[in-house]
């Protein structure tokens, strides 16, 4: 596994697929600051920490009917996109939600936007 944020983003959409409850990711802090976004955002239900020092896991559960019908990865490990905060937009008109990795933390598009800060285009999701 080269990439872990896109290999997230793939257990989630084959987790939706099959209409699993829950989703096991494997534990890192930026995983896990995703997940507290789309929670935050309402797009999945609980999310957890499990596990101890080497065995971490990411415990979510997915909302039916799904709020995600969409999730693309934008900066790659091989190609990385960054973008000031004017440049920052929504993506499928203004019903998706961007993730941005700015000097402040992980942060929504519109959340970039209003504190003036831009970075890198983490992940789309509508």
């Amino acid at each position: 596994m080269t990439d872990p944020i896109t290999d997230m983003l793939n257990r989630i959409r084959n987790a939706q697929a099959v209409s699993h409850k829950t989703v096991v990711i494997p534990y890192s802090n930026i995983k896990y600051s995703i997940a507290k976004i789309l929670k935050k955002q309402g797009l999945v239900g609980a999310v957890e920490k499990k596990g101890r020092t080497t065995k971490k896991t990411i415990d979510m559960t997915l909302k039916y009917p799904s709020e995600i019908s969409g999730l693309k990865r934008v900066s790659k490990p091989g190609q990385r996109i960054y973008t000031g905060s004017k440049e920052i937009k929504g993506t499928k008109g203004k019903y998706g939600l961007v993730i941005v990795s700015t000097p402040k933390g992980l942060m929504t598009g519109k959340d970039a936007r209003r504190n003036k800060v831009g970075g890198e285009i983490i992940c789309e999701i509508w």
